[in-house]
């Protein structure tokens, strides 16, 4: 199965609704990268990091890794935004 099916499939099983909106993202005050923000992630604050740290998530093993531990941690992630 790839990432985005492994998403999907997490996504459905849980009840998480796609957000078919473009991503917002913006250049912060520091000059790092703001990503979310005003309830698109489903949170008030947006995850903001410096640009080599995006990178660094972005890579194929890393979202691997972050799903892995999200499959394996299921039932004590809340998957609400209640």
């Amino acid at each position: 199965m790839n990432v985005n099916e492994r998403i999907d499939a997490l996504m459905e099983k849980h009840g998480v609704e796609e957000n078919l909106a473009k991503v917002p993202v913006k250049i912060g005050n520091k000059n790092n990268v703001v990503v979310g923000g005003n309830g698109w992630l489903g949170q008030r604050f947006p995850v903001t990091l410096y640009g080599p740290s995006w990178l660094w998530l972005l890579r194929e093993e890393n979202t691997e890794a972050i799903l892995d531990f999200l499959e394996q941690n299921e039932t004590n992630i809340t998957w609400s935004k209640n």
